[in-house]
């Protein structure tokens, strides 16, 4: 009976296998079309039809901080360098305990200004609202409140004191290129029905900033977040660009995302008690859209747009991988009447099924694949020269998409100012299935766990060492 069990089970995980790498390949190409389509506009080309245009809208960039009075300074200062014609700083301070509202009050001379305070969307109260004295800074506003014990909480409380038609999703540690917001808004212009944005995001582990600006981007010396880095381009420049060709992308990325004030208000804004806040907002503003049989299309841009730190030590990057397992578990059980319902168009019928089979249950399935792999080797029932075609020809497989996406970014014009900073991502690449992608297994799994025996839970701290700010 085991022999038969095992015979089984080989041919389910062969064609799951099967299966899993034709999606890759058909996502390969299907970002390798959109992304040709937006390339054929050259960077100023898009600067300037966007700077030119009487229709480009209003944006708020929106940003939650607590506890940030080392860094605040800089970050809101890099935040109100951005170059567009028409947008506001939105930093919310979700209830710090230490002097990030001083810090704020101080260096923008911001004073307290009476405000007809309307909730159009649930968030912790409010305290108060700051806005400049000074004409330098007139695009800052500061809301005070509550803490509310997640990012989501801060962000619908930026949003209840937006009034652009647009708002950017940020963190306010995040580095935002100057033109990222122009970048985000050219498509809107040429499609308006277009409720999300989503820009590239890299790694700032190993960057040199100036006056909270990047001036010169390397890769960390770090394995960690290397990993992640390139981790991110795939995700990015392969996953969210392949799904977006065909309209079917589920997540806008937390850490820079431009959106539709009106539809994420429409949908019930971000929900607090999410751990994937990001995929939770973006699957029910397409589901309240094909609810209202409203046309919509979510997309994704090759242009990097955000620059964020990632852990650089095995004990962050285990938090912030359990605690995006148990969002993803959570997102997956909330949003189960989606799967399969024709109802739901594509988010239904392909999305959702994609995300439960090649996401959701991939941990899952791999830690199966390693018990059972124990259990031949312990009853010598093990081919071992089958094993080790099988895992050179999936190893082979990986490295060459990780290698594709190396080459794609640096032939776009590239995340690094230096060519030679591509040699360490193809080395994160030969060692990244062996070392860091076990690691993420097994913290998705955590998180799964965590999550089904309503283990306690926070958001936590992203404790990292900054990046590399140049002197004079």
């Amino acid at each position: 009976m085991w022999e038969d069990i095992l015979y089984i089970y080989g041919y389910l995980i062969y064609f799951y296998s099967l299966t899993l790498i034709l999606s890759y390949v058909m996502l390969l190409i299907l970002s390798y079309i959109h992304s040709s389509k937006y390339m054929k506009w050259t960077n100023d080309h898009i600067l300037y039809a966007v700077e030119g245009s009487p229709f480009a809208p209003g944006v708020s960039v929106v940003a939650g901080a607590y506890n940030e009075e080392k860094t605040i300074v800089d970050n809101v200062q890099s935040l109100l360098q951005m170059d567009y014609p028409n947008f506001e700083v939105v930093i919310v301070n979700d209830g710090s305990k230490d002097k990030t509202l001083e810090l704020l009050i101080e260096n923008f001379d911001l004073e307290e200004t009476p405000y007809e305070y309307v909730q159009r969307i649930h968030c912790k109260p409010f305290k108060r609202l700051f806005r400049s004295s000074n004409e330098k800074y007139k695009q800052l506003t500061v809301v005070d409140k509550v803490n509310g014990g997640s990012k989501a909480d801060a962000i619908n409380g930026g949003l209840n004191v937006v009034r652009t038609p647009y708002f950017v999703n940020t963190d306010v540690d995040c580095i935002l290129a100057r033109d990222a917001i122009k970048h985000c808004i050219f498509p809107i212009l040429q499609d308006e029905t277009i409720i999300a944005v989503s820009g590239t995001m890299s790694m700032s582990n190993g960057a040199t900033t100036e006056n909270g600006v990047i001036v010169e981007i390397s890769p960390s010396n770090h394995p960690i977040p290397l990993f992640q880095d390139l981790e991110y381009k795939r995700s990015f420049l392969v996953g969210k660009m392949g799904w977006s060709q065909i309209n079917a992308m589920n997540n806008v990325s937390g850490g820079y995302g431009l959106f539709s004030t009106e539809v994420v208000l429409s949908a019930g804004g971000y929900a607090s008690d999410s751990f994937a806040e990001d995929m939770d907002m973006i699957t029910r503003m397409m589901g309240y859209c094909l609810e209202q049989k409203r046309p919509y299309r979510v997309v994704q841009i090759p242009h990097t747009c955000c620059w964020t730190e990632g852990p650089d030590n095995v004990k962050v990057l285990k938090r912030q991988r359990i605690r995006w397992g148990r969002g993803l578990i959570q997102h997956m059980w909330k949003h189960r009447y989606m799967i399969f319902n024709p109802r739901y168009k594509r988010l239904g019928l392909i999305t959702m099924p994609y995300t439960l089979i090649f996401e959701f249950l991939a941990p899952i399935i791999e830690a199966l694949g390693l018990i059972t792999m124990i259990f031949l080797v312990f009853t010598y029932s093990i081919n071992w020269k089958t094993f080790w075609i099988l895992f050179a020809a999936i190893y082979a497989f990986s490295f060459t998409l990780s290698a594709f996406v190396i080459f794609y970014d640096y032939m776009a014009g590239g995340s690094y100012n230096k060519s030679a900073s591509y040699l360490k991502l193809l080395v994160a690449a030969l060692f990244e299935p062996i070392i860091y992608h076990p690691m993420i297994v097994f913290f998705s799994l955590r998180g799964y766990y965590n999550y089904l025996t309503n283990k306690t839970a926070s958001w936590g701290v992203m404790v990292r060492k900054g990046t590399k700010k140049k002197t004079s």
